[in-house]
């Protein structure tokens, strides 16, 4: 019987954004420990809740539970029992088990700080790939549901505050595409502190390099500050706002499928 704790906390960490790895037991054969139906649930640190069988099995499948959720790779796995079979585990029951490891991720989020003109189109096109947005500035009138009829969220405010209160993993692309200079090194401050899957910001090498020394001076060090893509995008000779949205995406795209 499936404990109710289990649904809550996979609950919580679905409303949080955080991965699990939901583990069924699919099918045992032979003398095994657990039934089918019996399910697991992973966390990114290994923490477990619910069970599969225990023992040497049950810690067998949280190390794999945990490579599934790095991989970001759902899949079925089978076990033997036995220390004399080929693949074994060594335990001396025998049987074989069968487990379903699913992976449960939130869906690839672009987060864009900034809402001009290339905010716009970034949002165009990151809809038409399935990301889901969220867009924040300072400024009302540019930040709208009007403007953005994609993004899932319009945050107005400091646009610093409001990159606080978002919530960001490894599925979260950032991209800061401000009105200036000042706003952008906010932008940049703040996305460094947090656990984000890809940082890019806009802006000719000079403007970049001054905001890479305030940063410096700030303590930030040079392994920081390698995570930024920037100048953002694929240098595909992009002039448009359109051109510089399609060259930030493919980016992205490229950064998400080769790392």
């Amino acid at each position: 019987m499936v404990s109710k704790k289990l649904y809550q906390r996979l609950w919580e960490m679905v409303e949080r954004d955080e991965p699990a790895a939901l583990v069924t037991l699919l099918e045992t054969k032979g003398s095994a420990p657990g039934k089918a139906g019996f399910k697991m649930l992973v966390d990114e640190q290994g923490e477990s809740l619910g069970t599969v069988g225990g023992g040497l099995i049950e810690a067998r499948i949280i190390k794999e539970a945990r490579e599934a959720l790095k991989n970001n790779s759902s899949s079925i796995k089978t076990y033997t029992l036995d220390t004399e079979e080929a693949g074994g585990i060594g335990m001396l029951c025998g049987g074989e088990v069968t487990v379903f490891i699913d992976v449960i991720v939130s869906p690839d989020t672009l987060v864009i700080a900034g809402a001009g003109h290339v905010a716009q189109s970034l949002a165009e096109v990151a809809d038409f790939l399935g990301y889901s947005i969220t867009v924040i500035d300072d400024r009302e009138e540019f930040c709208n549901k009007e403007r953005f009829p994609q993004a899932e969220l319009c945050l107005v405010g400091d646009i610093g505050e409001k990159l606080e209160e978002v919530a960001m993993n490894q599925n979260t692309f950032l991209t800061i595409v401000t009105r200036g200079h000042a706003y952008d090194e906010i932008a940049l401050e703040n996305a460094l502190q947090k656990e984000v899957g890809y940082i890019g910001m806009i802006g000719s090498k000079k403007k970049i390099e001054a905001i890479y020394q305030n940063l410096l001076q700030k303590g930030f060090s040079e392994k920081n500050l390698q995570k930024v893509h920037a100048p953002i995008g694929l240098d595909i000779g992009a002039e448009t706002a359109e051109e510089i949205a399609v060259s930030i995406m493919a980016e992205i795209i490229r950064y998400k499928n080769k790392g």
